[in-house]
């Protein structure tokens, strides 16, 4: 068990040696593969305890990512909600826009330091191809990156950006053409040549020590956030919200509050179209237990046990499984899974935008989105804090073809009210 983070909370002896979280997790993969993972997972091991690697990823963090992020108090959405006060997580404000750069420089850290030339990932939304691309560039390594052709044409900019950066991005057209058919992709590249490369999972999913050592370098998240909250407004958050697709910046917003049983948490998953329909991806809600891309979790399947394709606005978000300490913590019933659909996180997206001058990513809209209804049941005085865990540039074009909306005074938006602002949105989307 690696020491990289002092605090691990609740969850302290997990995964054990063999990777799992409770029954979930493990590492089913090709005999072939079998000594490569074993061979990662010694490597993570040591470099976890060694001072210097963690000082030069540390002093990254601090001059290169931009750490620690800040905790920012969204007033006028709190106003205009009319119940808990919101407080957003600025992971937006990282280098490259997301929280995706903290596991990025961690894990072409130790690829490096293992001897690797080159590093390969998958990417949905494209922040953590762009999170990888740049730790490539920064440390000299060669990058590529499979991506659904789906999502390449979706996410443009970022496929511009990681070109602009010097890695070699890869279409890939079977499928679904979006994130789970990237990652078959990606691993079946990873089989040609485990010698040379290494697979940097871009989420707490995959065989082990991926689930761990991607929660690791994300729990930097939750550390900062606690004890931000503790300093600024003199007690923890009520409530914390994050989306939930693989789940990587959740378990790391997560990870420092799960013995703090007076705050309650919610990753907040995609419901797409509707949960009564087959264009979501709830895999906690409608998934069943079996072994995916690795690993045993939660995940859409068919009766044969193969997974379904899956679906949701925000290509980050539309994968059938889940990292295996979410449906651990699931299962535990310490966190609280919900979904949100689309036309909600849409909605979300606007409102932070055009209250707070935050043009947030999809993928955060969906916490954005369910904070705003927590808010409302919860009450005034109490204090809900979200991990905001990427910006929207990447987004808006895609959002202004399919979810344009007519000018309106945000003031009066104001004076109205929240639900006033969506009656509006919805009646000119």
């Amino acid at each position: 068990m690696s020491n990289l983070i002092n605090e691990k909370i609740n969850t302290a002896n997990m995964p054990d040696s063999k990777g799992y979280f409770g029954e979930f997790g493990g590492s089913f993969v090709p005999e072939k593969l079998k000594m490569v993972m074993d061979d990662v997972a010694a490597a993570y091991e040591k470099i976890s305890r060694d001072p210097t690697f963690l000082e030069e990823l540390k002093l990254l963090n601090e001059t290169y990512t931009g750490r620690p992020s800040p905790i920012y108090h969204a007033k006028r959405l709190s106003a205009a909600v009319g119940g808990a006060e919101i407080y957003l997580k600025r992971e937006d404000l990282n280098h490259t826009g997301a929280h995706k750069i903290n596991h990025a420089l961690g894990e072409v850290l130790l690829a490096k330091r293992m001897g690797k030339k080159k590093v390969i990932a998958e990417t949905g939304a494209g922040q953590h191809g762009v999170a990888l691309a740049t730790a490539a560039a920064l440390l000299g390594l060669d990058c590529d990156i499979y991506m659904g052709e789906v999502d390449v044409k979706k996410e443009a900019p970022n496929v511009s950006r990681m070109k602009i950066l010097g890695a070699k991005v890869i279409s890939v057209t079977r499928g679904t053409r979006t994130l789970k058919d990237a990652v078959d992709a990606a691993f079946e590249a990873y089989l040609e040549d485990p010698v040379n490369q290494i697979y940097c999972i871009g989420s707490v999913v995959g065989p082990h020590p991926f689930p761990e050592m991607v929660r690791d370098f994300q729990s930097v998240i939750g550390i900062e956030a606690r004890e931000q909250m503790l300093k600024s407004e003199g007690s923890l958050p009520d409530a914390i919200v994050a989306c939930v697709g693989g789940g990587s910046n959740a378990i790391g917003l997560f990870s420092a509050f799960l013995d703090d049983k007076n705050v309650k948490i919610y990753g907040v998953e995609p419901a797409g179209k509707g949960l009564d329909t087959n264009m979501h991806a709830a895999s906690m809600e409608k998934g069943k237990k079996g072994i995916l891309h690795g690993f045993k979790c939660y995940f859409i399947q068919d009766e044969n046990g193969e997974p379904l394709p899956v679906y949701s606005i925000a290509s980050g978000l539309d994968y059938p499984g889940v990292g295996p300490q979410h449906c651990y913590l699931h299962d535990l019933k310490r966190v609280n899974y919900v979904s949100i659909t689309d036309r909600e996180a849409v909605e979300a997206f606007y409102a932070l935008s055009r209250m707070e001058g935050i043009i947030p990513a999809l993928e955060s809209s969906h916490a954005v989105s369910y904070a705003v209804k927590l808010a409302k049941e919860i009450g005034k005085g109490k204090k809900i804090l979200v991990n905001l865990s990427g910006r929207g540039d990447k987004d808006i074009d895609f959002v202004m073809e399919n979810y344009p909306i007519s000018e309106y005074e945000p003031e009066d938006v104001m004076k109205d009210g929240y639900d006033e602002f969506l009656s509006h949105i919805s009646s000119k989307a």
